[in-house]
């Protein structure tokens, strides 16, 4: 399979603006109300100006880790019908809200079997992601599955975030544990003051539910319903919370 293209000519507006109704991609209304689209209906809805060629490599990903996870289960296998839209797009969700300027870097902490960082470089092939996860098994499964799909911007390590020294622009997780703990542990690697993408550096979590109680202590917050741009049951209840770094420097 062929390398991806180091150039993002799908996603080369970028605002200096958090005012996200003012985003390129963003989208007022639902396109799909009546049956639940299925994944290539919803990335075509969601990015319409995807190349065929990282739309191609999204989609190779399914066939990669259905053959891992029948050997290292990272997905669920009651679920592993469901790999492309609530792991793949849910991942990409994040690119609704923030375009990564060129040389990003971005670490993506308790990645599993790679989300939401594999799905994202492929969008970002200009940027670069570090992923990390405790648990070999799955690292060797991220690995494996960036080296099949020809990722050439992601380097993918079996450590704890607490052995991690070096700083990124933005630290993505989805689901690894409460915002509050986890930015205590990450605040230190980010470079609060960067501004290279179009939002201020931070962290960017996929969530779930009430999070009152885990963001009471961070400052700025912005919370984000993902129902509000995906047209899918699985999103109903699916967030993405912003910590900005700049107003939540570590003590």
């Amino acid at each position: 399979m062929p390398h991806l293209p180091r150039s993002g000519n799908a996603w080369n507006k970028s605002s200096d603006s958090t005012n996200f109704s003012e985003h390129p991609y963003y989208i007022l209304e639902h396109p799909y109300m009546d049956n639940a689209p299925n994944f290539s209906e919803l990335l075509s809805a969601l990015f319409p100006e995807l190349d065929a060629e990282r739309a191609a490599h999204l989609a190779a990903l399914e066939p990669i880790y259905r053959e891992w996870n029948a050997r290292i289960n990272v997905v669920s296998r009651k679920d592993i019908d469901n790999l492309m839209i609530h792991h793949v797009l849910h991942s990409l969700a994040i690119a609704r809200f923030v375009h990564f300027a060129p040389d990003t870097r971005l670490l993506d902490v308790g990645t599993g079997g790679g989300f939401p960082g594999i799905p994202l470089a492929v969008l970002f092939p200009d940027c670069r992601f570090t992923l990390i996860d405790r648990i070999g098994k799955k690292t060797k499964v991220a690995a494996a599955v960036a080296e099949g799909v020809g990722l050439q911007n992601v380097e993918v390590l079996h450590e704890n975030v607490t052995e991690e020294r070096r700083r990124f622009d933005f630290v993505i997780s989805r689901a690894v544990m409460r915002a509050d703990e986890l930015y205590a542990l990450v605040a230190k690697r980010i470079d609060a003051k960067g501004k290279a993408s179009s939002m201020p550096n931070g962290m960017l979590c996929l969530k779930g539910g009430d999070l009152t109680e885990e963001t009471q202590g961070l400052k700025n917050i912005q919370e984000f319903s993902l129902a509000d741009h995906i047209a899918h049951p699985f999103f109903e209840t699916k967030k993405l919370l912003y910590v900005p770094a700049a107003t939540n420097l570590p003590r």
